[in-house]
């Protein structure tokens, strides 16, 4: 008989199997914190030297940068592990189907791989935390919600990534997700404030799941505190379980079929 529904200790034990598996190597950690670090080192320091201080905060560049960076970086840790790890172990190893007639249940293996996702960010976002730490570019004590904000940001990607990845047809569909993940990183007001775009682009911006992240930690990390940091909260709590709940509906009819 296939479980249904799901319980903490079901969900945690595929938790804890996805950690035995990467405790084994800091690796996947180093690189997931190696890219956005020459970003910083690039783009916040050494565009930074000619910018100086961003109009309007009063803030050095690489500190206006880093908090968006962070943001980024989490993102990037959930959402690849929801897809290529997964899309791999649907399609290459078929792990799932040979966790279907355990007593895990579909909405076990689903909510267990995207609090996967949620821990895989964790580590990265401390390291670059520390980071920033060392650099000198932590201005408020709003950095210590950083970590909360960049799990949730985490929750939001892991659900988002593993629907989209129920979708993939083959290795190939990777390619249609760096189509969405680019320019969303580069327009979603990582490197400038959103007051550079016109009128018009403003809302389409705002809307992107990055922008909202970017949002959740940059304005504490900078020791601004408005009421859009709430609106981030619940965007990306429903990004997260919109997705969450799709992907659990869409792997039941892919995994029992």
């Amino acid at each position: 008989m296939i479980a249904s529904g799901w319980t903490l200790r079901r969900t945690g034990s595929l938790v804890e199997r996805n950690a035995r598996i990467y405790r084994r190597s800091l690796s996947p950690v180093l690189a997931s914190l190696l890219e956005p670090l020459l970003y910083l080192l690039s783009i916040g320091f050494g565009v930074g030297t000619l910018v100086g201080k961003v109009p309007g905060i009063d803030v050095r560049y690489a500190a206006f940068v880093a908090p968006a960076i962070l943001a980024t970086t989490a993102m990037n840790a959930a959402f690849n592990q929801m897809t290529f790890v997964v899309f791999t172990r649907m399609k290459t190893d078929r792990t799932y189907d040979a966790i279907v007639p355990t007593p895990l249940s579909i909405a076990d293996i689903a909510l267990g791989e995207v609090a996967s996702a949620v821990l895989s960010s964790l580590l990265p976002s401390i390291g670059f935390v520390l980071v920033m730490l060392a650099l000198g570019l932590v201005v408020s004590p709003g950095i210590l919600l950083a970590i909360p904000a960049a799990l949730l940001v985490g929750y939001a990607f892991g659900g988002a990534g593993l629907a989209v990845t129920t979708y993939l047809r083959d290795f190939s569909d990777f390619q249609l997700i760096q189509l969405v993940m680019l320019p969303m990183f580069l327009f979603a007001t990582t490197f400038y404030p959103l007051s550079v775009y016109p009128g018009w682009a403003r809302p389409v911006v705002e809307i992107l799941p990055l922008y909202q992240s970017i949002q959740l930690l940059r304005e504490p990390a900078l020791g601004i505190f408005h009421w859009d940091i709430a609106v981030a909260v619940l965007y990306l709590l429903a990004v997260g379980s919109f997705g969450l709940a799709l992907a659990t509906r869409r792997l039941t009819r892919q995994l029992l079929a």
